[in-house]
C-alpha cells in the first residue's frame, strides 16, 4: 500500500460548449477534472446546431486569436486549413473600405492573417479536439439552473437533464453561456449586488446568403470583399463576401436602423448594390444562390463588468460573450473567447484552482481583452442615433477623429498600417496607435494617394464571373 493517499484533482464545470467554453474546458483539463454542461445535442460534425443562430454569418478570426487559437490548442489551426480553412493575408488578400470610405492598399508588409472559414467547421474540429481529452465528460441537453453555494463561495451548479435535476459539485464554475448568461441573476441570488452593465446598440440587422463560388473563383484565393458603414453617414450599411470551404461564398449585408437588410431573397443583390460601393452587389448579382436568407438583429453591444464587483464569490467565474458582446461586423467576439482562455491559463500556471481570491483574479484577467474589444466596438458604435443614452463625450469624439485619421494613414503607408492591424488584431493595446510607427507617417508621410475604387484586380473579376 502506498505511504499516503493521492491528492484528489480538482474538479471545475464549464456552463456551455461552444467556443469559449471549450477552450475554457480545455485549460482547465491541465488543472482539474472537467464536465461541460451543454443544452443543446451537439452534432458529430460540421453541422449547425439550435444555440449558435450566428453561425449562419460570416466569422472570421483575427491574428490575436489565431496565435491563441495555436497557444490553447497545438496544430489547430494547421488541422483548420488541412479541412479547408484559409489562413488570408491582411491586407493583401483582402479588398477592405474603412468606416470612413477609404479603401486600403493591398500591402503584403505586414504578418497578420486572418482564419476563414465556416462557423460549423471552426466549431466541429474545435470540439472534437477537446471533447477527446479523457479528463472531460460532456453532459448534454443539460441546462444549468442556478449556483450552489453562498456570496462567498460557488460550490457547485444546479442543473436540469429532461425531468432529473441535480446538482454537480466543483472547486470552480465557468459560465461560458454566451449573450444569454444568467450570471447576473445568479449572482443576486446569492445575495451579491447587482453587476453594472452597459448597453451600446447600434441597431444593426444582419441578412446573409450562402452562394456558390461563381464562375473559376473557387480554384484561387479570392480575396476578402469588406465594405464597411460608415457611422457618420446613418443608416450604416455595410457587407462582406467571405470565401469559405466547399467552394461557396458567405454574404453577410448588414444595416442600422432604417437602413437594415431583410429576408427577401429578391432583394438581397440589390441592397448589396446600394451600398456606398456596389462591388459586393456586382460580384453576386448573376451567382448562384444556396438557399435562403438568414437574419438577426441580436447585435448589442452589451457589457458587464463583473471585474467591478465587490465582493466577488471563490469558486466562480464568467467568460467570453458572458463578460461581452459585441457588434459581429468587428469579428472579435472568437479572438476574445480565446484569449479570455489564456488568461485563465495564465493565473491558474500561477495559483491554486481552490485557493481563496483565484476566481476573482481570472475575472480580472479575463476583462483585459474584453475591454480592448470593447472599446474597438463602441468606438464606432456610440456615434450611431440611439446607440446609447450617454452620447460621446469630448474625448471619445477625438479619439474617434484620431483613429480616423490612423486608419486614413494605414490604408496607404504600410508601416502605419502595421500598428493598426496590430490594434484591431487584438495583438496589442491600443496605445500602438501613438508609436512612432504610426505617427510619423501620420505626420510627415511619404504616403501613397487614396486609392479611388476598390483594389480588385481584373484578374479576379474574370474569375468571378459566371461562364
Amino acid at each position: 500500500m502506498p505511504d499516503r493517499l493521492t491528492a484528489r484533482r480538482p474538479s471545475a464545470v464549464v456552463i456551455g460548449g461552444s467556443i469559449a467554453g471549450l477552450f475554457a474546458a480545455a485549460v482547465l483539463a491541465e488543472f482539474a477534472d472537467v464536465t461541460v454542461v451543454e443544452r443543446d445535442a451537439l452534432p458529430e460534425g460540421p453541422e449547425p446546431r439550435r444555440g449558435v443562430p450566428q453561425a449562419r454569418h460570416a466569422h472570421l478570426v483575427w491574428s490575436g486569436g489565431v496565435g491563441a487559437f495555436d497557444e490553447l490548442l497545438p496544430g489547430l489551426v494547421e488541422e483548420l486549413v488541412a479541412k479547408g480553412a484559409r489562413l488570408v493575408h491582411i491586407m493583401g488578400d483582402m479588398v477592405s473600405r474603412a468606416p470612413n470610405e477609404i479603401w486600403f492598399r493591398r500591402f503584403t508588409a505586414t504578418h497578420h492573417r486572418n482564419l476563414v472559414c465556416s462557423r460549423d467547421l471552426l466549431d466541429a474540429v474545435i470540439r472534437a479536439r477537446v471533447l477527446a481529452d479523457d479528463r472531460m465528460t460532456l453532459r448534454q441537453n443539460t441546462t444549468a439552473l442556478g449556483l450552489e453555494g453562498d456570496a462567498a463561495r460557488v460550490t457547485g451548479v444546479r442543473v436540469r437533464t429532461g425531468d432529473e435535476e441535480l446538482t454537480l459539485s466543483a472547486d470552480l464554475v465557468v459560465d461560458a453561456s454566451g449573450r444569454g448568461s444568467h450570471a447576473p441573476r445568479w449572482l443576486t441570488d446569492l445575495g451579491l449586488p447587482q453587476v453594472t452593465e452597459r448597453e451600446v446598440n447600434a441597431g444593426v440587422a444582419y441578412a446573409t446568403r450562402l452562394y456558390r463560388a461563381p464562375g473559376t473563383s473557387a480554384a484561387g484565393d479570392f480575396p476578402i470583399v469588406n465594405v464597411q458603414a460608415n457611422a457618420a453617414k446613418a443608416p450604416g450599411r455595410g457587407g462582406i463576401i467571405l470565401p469559405v470551404e466547399g467552394d461557396r461564398w458567405v454574404v453577410t449585408l448588414s444595416g442600422t436602423r432604417g437602413g437594415e437588410p431583410g429576408a427577401d431573397p429578391e432583394a438581397f443583390a440589390d441592397f448589396a448594390l446600394a451600398l456606398g460601393d456596389p462591388v459586393i452587389g456586382e460580384l453576386i448579382k448573376d451567382a448562384e444562390p444556396l438557399g435562403a436568407v438568414a437574419t438577426t438583429r441580436s447585435t448589442a453591444n452589451r457589457r458587464r463588468y463583473f471585474e467591478k464587483m465587490r465582493p466577488w464569490p471563490d469558486g466562480f467565474t464568467v467568460l467570453g460573450d458572458a463578460i461581452a458582446g459585441y457588434n459581429p461586423v468587428y469579428g472579435h467576439g472568437l479572438t476574445v473567447a480565446a484569449q479570455c482562455a489564456l488568461a485563465l491559463r495564465t493565473v491558474l500556471s500561477s495559483a491554486s484552482l481552490t485557493a481563496p481570491g483565484t476566481a476573482r483574479r481570472v475575472q480580472r484577467a479575463a476583462a483585459r481583452p474584453v475591454a480592448t474589444a470593447w472599446d474597438l466596438a463602441v468606438g464606432q458604435d456610440a456615434f450611431y442615433p440611439g446607440a446609447t443614452a450617454t452620447p460621446p463625450t469630448a474625448l471619445q469624439r477625438f479619439l474617434a477623429r484620431f483613429v480616423d485619421h490612423a486608419v486614413a494613414t494605414g490604408a496607404r503607408n504600410p508601416r502605419a498600417l502595421g500598428a493598426l492591424l496590430d490594434v484591431m488584431s487584438l495583438e496589442k493595446p491600443a496605445t500602438r496607435l501613438f508609436s512612432p510607427d504610426m505617427l510619423i507617417p501620420m505626420l510627415f508621410g511619404p504616403r501613397k494617394p487614396h486609392l479611388q475604387a476598390p483594389p480588385l484586380t481584373e484578374a479576379e473579376r474574370k474569375t468571378a464571373a459566371p461562364h
